[in-house]
């Protein structure tokens, strides 16, 4: 995907794949700090928190 599509996603409003990776990496972060993630609970949890963020930004 060009910069040309992605700035047409972006002006219709529709969010990339890109920017929910982004913000759940972030989300993840924040909680591995505060010691609410562990490495034995990461790949479950990134993911529910992926698609919580997906959900929410892609309505069906």
């Amino acid at each position: 995907m060009g910069n040309d599509d992605k700035n047409r996603q972006q002006s219709r409003g529709e969010i990339s794949d890109e920017a929910i990776f982004k913000v759940a990496k972030e989300i993840v972060v924040k909680f591995i700090e505060v010691g609410r993630l562990t490495p034995s609970s990461f790949d479950d949890t990134f993911e529910r928190i992926y698609r919580a963020i997906e959900r929410t930004v892609r309505p069906r």
